[in-house]
This record gives structure tokens, C-alpha cells and sequence, in this order.
């Protein structure tokens, strides 16, 4: 059985630094474009940062563009998302997923790809708090 696992998240101060991790069970992240997405409370879950199988294409979210890198470690099965100068505004709970339409459909291209119906495997999720 196919399990996900975030981890990484806490609670920081703003300007601050974390590093979100996602491994799985019985799943190859590097078989997988990967994603990141966040909820924050009263909100739609929304995407954050793509990464097509090969590492090829990268698609960050607008409000995080310059402060977040999504990176992959094969050898470790773990994707990570490096999260830099933390706002208070990216306080949410963050889950990774997998690509589930194939390796070569384009997920990361722009945000009219990076669309959540096309991911799986989802996670329970880290909760990332950034206080001002």
C-alpha cells in the first residue's frame, strides 16, 4: 500500500527558514512529476511548486518565486521544498502528490497545468505556522 509522508513542518518565526520533506512507501518519487500544495484555513487547497520526473521543468507558485525551491533526492526517494524568508501569509498545512497521468504529461509548465486533479498519493500533510 501506497503511503505519503510530509514532514519538516513547525512553527517559525517570519523571515524565517524551513525545509519540508516527502517520502513514500511502495511508490518511486523519481517515476513521478511531484508537486507541493498548501491549505490554509477557510481556503481552497492551492499549488505551490511543481517538478516534472526528469527535473527538467519547475513551476513555482507567484507569491513564492525567488524564496522556495523544490528539489529531489533519488537516491532517498525524498522530495523537499526549501522555504526561505517565511511570511505569515504561507502559514498552511502542505502536502506533496504525485503525478498520476504519466511521466511524460507536461504538470509543471505554468499554473493552467499545475492543476491538482492531476496528482495522487496524497499525504496528511505538515503544518507550517510563520508568526509575524
Amino acid at each position: 500500500q501506497v503511503q505519503v509522508v510530509e514532514s519538516g513542518g513547525g512553527l517559525v518565526q517570519a523571515g524565517g527558514s524551513l525545509r519540508l520533506s516527502c517520502t513514500a512507501s511502495e511508490l518511486t518519487l523519481d517515476d513521478y512529476a511531484m508537486g507541493w500544495f498548501r491549505q490554509a484555513p477557510g481556503k481552497e487547497r492551492e499549488g505551490v511548486s511543481c517538478i516534472s520526473w526528469s527535473g527538467g521543468t519547475i513551476y513555482y507558485e507567484d507569491s513564492v518565486k525567488g524564496r522556495f525551491t523544490i528539489s529531489r533526492d533519488n537516491a532517498k526517494n525524498t522530495l523537499y521544498l526549501q522555504m526561505n524568508s517565511l511570511k505569515p501569509k504561507a502559514s498552511a498545512m502542505y502536502y506533496c502528490a504525485a503525478g498520476v497521468r504519466g511521466r511524460v504529461y507536461d504538470y509543471c509548465s505554468g499554473s493552467w497545468r499545475f492543476l491538482q486533479a492531476d496528482f495522487g498519493y496524497w499525504g496528511q500533510g505538515t503544518q507550517v505556522t510563520v508568526s509575524s
